[in-house]
């Protein structure tokens, strides 16, 4: 009986923080970072004051936790670094997922708030770097530093090479969304987009430690 009550309580305070950051998300594109309150933020989430600051005390707090929920969801909160021996597959895996995670219209939202409270907020944009890109990105960088260590491809700077991969899909899915209000590709299109990007990692990087190409 207990175990089952520690359950619902967990659900319906999960259910209650979905609610927070999906408020908070929408109030501050509406009215800005600055111009949001938490007692507003409570309001439009149908909570208690209470409630919201007991999970998130500040709103630099609150803002951090949606970067940080909205770069580990996703339609597909699968791992993004399949384990290496097949850089083909495991860029595409990569590949559809990020363009996944990138493509959501909440994460255009994200962004948006980002770029448009930058001058006068510059914390936003580290937490949205820091909690979120980055540890993306050095995931990434990660398996492409382990493909290279296995011989199933050279990669002598994982980094430039995340940077390559990752910005040819995001230059598809994501930055034309920042201007085009009405910018939705079809999943065959951004699929075709990501497909693009690993043939052209593949043409550059997949070669065995051997290949006199890169001897």
């Amino acid at each position: 009986m207990t175990a089952g009550l520690s359950a619902h309580h967990q659900r319906l305070a999960q259910r209650k923080r979905e609610a927070i950051t999906a408020a908070a998300t929408k109030l501050f594109l509406e009215r800005g970072y600055d111009g949001t309150s938490l007692a507003k933020i409570a309001q439009e989430a149908v909570v208690s004051k209470s409630t919201l600051f007991k999970q998130f005390p500040t709103k630099a707090a609150l803002f951090e936790a949606i970067v940080t929920e909205y770069w580990k969801s996703g339609p597909d909160p699968a791992t993004p670094a399949p384990h290496p021996g097949d850089l083909r597959a495991g860029l595409s895996t990569i590949g559809r997922q990020y363009a996944g995670l990138i493509g959501r219209p909440a994460m255009a939202a994200l962004f948006r708030i980002v770029i448009a409270e930058l001058p006068r907020f510059p914390e936003l944009g580290r937490a949205q770097f820091e909690l979120g890109k980055l540890p993306y990105f050095i995931s990434v960088q990660h398996y492409l530093e382990a493909e290279h260590a296995a011989g199933t491809a050279v990669v002598p700077e994982a980094e430039s090479a995340t940077n390559q991969f990752l910005g040819m899909i995001a230059n598809y899915v994501l930055w034309p969304r920042m201007l085009l209000a009405d910018w939705s590709p079809a999943p065959a299109d951004v699929d075709h987009a990501v497909q693009e990007a690993v043939t052209t990692m593949f043409a550059r990087y997949g070669h065995s430690a051997g290949d006199p190409q890169h001897s």
